[in-house]
């Protein structure tokens, strides 16, 4: 399953990169959020920042350990999480859009069983919406911070 949805900032690359590459504050920007517990913190850089993440998903708390794969500063982040047999990416980018920017953010669930990939397809279709809708809160929430 692919979902993406994206956003009009007014702000700078700087600006939004200095929003979503705090991710150990996550809870103070992002309503949907509801704790987040550092488990690994890099020397320098954002790859290979690793934490857990709880919120509120489709009614219920679901809480993932997820790390930072690959990141360019001022441009986007990629991260991975591994539950309930799949592979979870998500990326956050950051593009020049008129006098502002526009923030993407797209998620891929990657199946990685038989039983994964037979419950994921009708399933997929159900939480693609409800996920676009999650994700899209998020970015508007990034967006009043950088905005405010």
């Amino acid at each position: 399953m692919n979902v993406e949805t994206q956003i009009e900032i007014q702000g700078t690359r700087a600006a939004i990169w200095a929003v979503i590459s705090n991710i150990a504050g996550a809870t103070e920007h992002i309503s949907g959020i509801e704790e987040i517990e550092v488990l690994e913190q890099p020397d320098e850089g954002l790859v290979g920042f690793k934490w857990k993440e709880t919120r509120v998903m489709f009614g219920k708390t679901a809480t993932e350990v997820m790390w930072v794969t690959e990141a360019v500063e001022d441009d986007h982040y990629i991260t991975r999480a591994e539950s309930h047999g799949c592979i979870y990416h998500c990326a956050l980018r950051i593009s020049d859009h008129g006098d502002g920017c526009l923030l993407t953010m797209s998620h891929h669930t990657q199946p990685m069983g038989l039983v994964s990939k037979i419950i994921g397809t009708p399933m997929g279709f159900l939480f693609k919406g409800m996920m676009r809708k999650v994700l899209h809160k998020d970015l508007v929430d990034i967006k009043a911070v950088v905005e405010g």
